[in-house]
């Protein structure tokens, strides 16, 4: 793709694709860019069929079909999954416009609306602790809006569209993303009245922790070095989930303060360090910036975010 696409509105972009298929004078075939775009997001052919209700067939078809309309090489097989080629990188953005633009035609929403799918990416313990019940408030506000809010440890990629905004710790240090900074995220340990009663009365600590499989975590590896030979009497995925634990009394647990602090059932005790606070950044692609959805739901973060800020200090 020429340079000057890199900036260009929508319509440039989906001329452009459909540009390289008239090439080849061939008819681009929808169906054919919707296995291109999940086996882009997802990255393995068994996600992208999981995620149409397809077999791997169809999903191999369809792909050769559409890089034989448009003469090009999209995707390669490494042992990693499936990767983008600089020309599928390209043609992703594309194809994603395309989406769009099929989805408000879909809606009828042709007034100019706001309308369609806005994917956010976030940790499970902010999801499930802040982030999933105020934004269930926009589908009254934005009835034709849809919110697709994907929780995961492991951050997933702007770059493939697997998501369009991302709720992140800490500023990224490369990729086309614009950072907008959200809040800073406190840390204290919380338990019932009685738990931590008795870890000021000089009581060896019981905590709750993480799976260990999360044990790369930054949380569970502070826990680790700070307490390697205490007992660990509970395990879940993540700290949302570990809160609900500590309301039964199962020990002390490690908690942002905007999980602790929301709880009835659970107090703060003074008890031993607690990891450094961290910056909380909202991630959005810049060639994304002036999207209509997108900017109005990074917006709406940001003021949820602000509005509840003495949950986080």
């Amino acid at each position: 793709m020429p340079a000057s696409m890199y900036g260009a509105d929508v319509s440039q972009r989906i001329r452009y694709f459909r540009s390289m298929a008239d090439k080849k004078r061939t008819e681009l075939d929808w169906q054919d860019v919707r296995v291109f775009l999940a086996l882009a997001r997802h990255g393995s052919l068994s996600a992208a069929a999981r995620t149409l209700c397809v077999n791997h067939g169809t999903v191999s078809r369809r792909l050769r079909s559409l890089e034989e309309s448009l003469g090009e090489k999209l995707v390669e097989r490494r042992s990693e999954g499936y990767v983008l080629t600089p020309v599928g990188t390209h043609a992703l953005e594309a194809a994603s416009d395309m989406e769009q633009a099929a989805e408000i035609l879909a809606r009828g929403a042709v007034d100019g609306g706001l309308s369609g799918l806005v994917r956010i990416n976030a940790s499970p313990a902010m999801s499930n602790g802040f982030l999933a019940p105020r934004l269930a408030t926009l589908a009254s506000r934005y009835p034709r809006l849809n919110i697709d809010l994907a929780a995961n440890h492991r951050s997933v990629s702007l770059e493939r569209h697997q998501a369009d905004l991302a709720v992140r710790f800490g500023r990224p240090v490369d990729g086309d993303v614009v950072a907008r900074p959200l809040t800073t995220v406190g840390y204290g340990f919380y338990g019932t009245e009685e738990a931590c009663r008795l870890v000021e009365t000089g009581r060896n600590p019981v905590f709750i922790g993480f799976d260990e499989a999360d044990a790369y975590l930054p949380e569970a590896a502070w826990m680790t070095h700070h307490f390697p030979r205490a007992r660990i009497a509970f395990r879940a995925h993540d700290q949302f989930a570990q809160s609900i634990a500590a309301r039964s009394g199962a020990g002390l647990v490690l908690l942002p303060h905007y999980i602790g602090r929301n709880d009835p059932l659970l107090r703060i005790t003074a008890f031993g360090p607690v990891p450094p606070s961290k910056d909380v950044f909202l991630l959005t692609r810049s060639r994304d910036r002036k999207d209509p959805r997108i900017r109005t739901v990074g917006d709406e973060l940001t003021n949820m975010f602000e509005q509840d800020r003495s949950l986080f200090l």
